[in-house]
This record gives structure tokens, C-alpha cells and sequence, in this order.
């Protein structure tokens, strides 16, 4: 990917705040990477916890902070009030999907399960060749060792290319994890699936 090719960065984390304090500081420090980097933040659009807290912090920074959201939790009152954008889309499909669109490189912090499906479907999508975008695990505290593990086991039993596996770039580090997705480049095989196919 050519330097500066990166406009917005989609991160998928928890709506929760998570046991230890290392959390909510990674969160903040990926809003201000971002925003010094130049880079929008396209995610969930919740004001709680982790969301919250790289949305804040992105915005305290002066970055643009894109939230996607389904109707059905703006209604429960959760959604960030201070955005420079809310899109209300009507469905979790078109939430995941509008974000795809949104933006350039994916991002997933600590989270739970709707992070993890946010972080697998995408990866998918850029298996299938849907799309050639960056993808990334910020591995704060260790958070993920067991699932990079995970994945490293599920190459040695084949179920995964190690072409594939080299898909998800991971690091502690924001801005460490920011300049391995500019590097990036997709895999040079032969794509599953056309757009057109789907």
C-alpha cells in the first residue's frame, strides 16, 4: 500500500471498559495515534468503554471520528452525541458493511464477541479477495496471545495458508501496529471469489 494511502482506519473494540486500566489507556493512545497520523477512525459509534474511549480521545486530538450504528442502540441511548459523523443503518449486516466501505485499513483491539465476529469476517472477506485493505491486531497486554496462538496452530494443521495468516499484522504498540498496515501488501495469489460473485 502506497504511503498516505491510509485516510481511515475502522477499529473494532469492546463496549466494555475490560478488567485492567492498560485497556481504556491503549484505546486513548490509538485515537491519538490515529489523529497524528492524520488517519479518521471509522467504528462502532457507542460513548462507552473502549468505543468511548478512542473516540474521545481521537476527537479531543482533532481527528475526524466516523460512528456506524444500528437504529436499535442509538435508541438505547448509547451512541456518541459529539462525531464529526453518525450513519444509522438499520441491521448489524449493513453496520459491519458501511464500515467496510468507510474505510481503508481494519484495526481490532480488545473486545468481545462482536469484535472477534467483526475481526474474523473481515479477514474473510480479504481471503475470498473482496477486498486487498490492511488488517490489524493491537495485542494490549497480551490480550490476544492465546488467539495469535490460536491461528499460528490452525496454520501447522492447514487449515489456514501461512499466505493467508501473514494477512493480520499484530503488535502492542499504535503506532508500531499504523506503520506495519501502510507496508502492507495483499497476498499475491490467485483470488477465491470476484466481487461480481458475491
Amino acid at each position: 500500500m502506497k504511503k498516505g494511502a491510509i485516510k481511515r482506519v475502522c477499529v473494532y473494540c469492546g463496549s466494555r471498559s475490560g478488567a485492567r486500566p492498560v485497556y481504556l489507556e491503549a484505546a486513548r493512545a490509538m485515537g491519538r495515534a490515529l489523529a497524528g497520523a492524520g488517519m479518521g477512525v471509522v467504528y462502532g459509534g457507542a460513548s462507552v468503554g473502549l468505543m468511548g474511549a478512542l473516540a474521545d480521545a481521537a476527537l479531543r486530538a482533532g481527528g475526524e471520528v466516523i460512528g456506524v450504528m444500528p437504529r436499535t442502540l442509538t435508541e438505547r441511548e448509547i451512541a456518541h452525541p459529539g462525531l464529526t459523523q453518525l450513519h444509522v443503518v438499520e441491521t448489524m449486516h449493513a453496520r459491519k458493511a458501511q464500515m467496510e466501505a468507510l474505510a481503508d485499513a481494519f484495526i481490532a483491539m480488545p473486545g468481545g464477541l462482536g469484535t472477534l465476529d467483526e475481526l474474523f469476517e473481515i479477514l474473510t472477506w480479504a481471503q475470498l479477495g473482496l477486498h486487498a485493505k490492511p488488517c490489524g491486531l493491537l495485542d494490549t497486554g497480551g490480550y490476544y496471545a492465546r488467539l495469535i496462538g490460536f491461528l499460528d496452530g490452525a496454520v501447522r494443521e492447514g487449515f489456514v495458508s501461512t499466505e493467508h495468516r501473514r494477512m493480520l499484522a499484530v503488535d502492542a504498540s499504535p503506532c508500531a501496529l499504523l506503520e506495519a498496515l501502510q507496508r502492507h501488501r495483499p497476498p499475491a495469489g490467485k483470488r477465491w471469489l470476484a466481487r461480481s460473485q458475491i
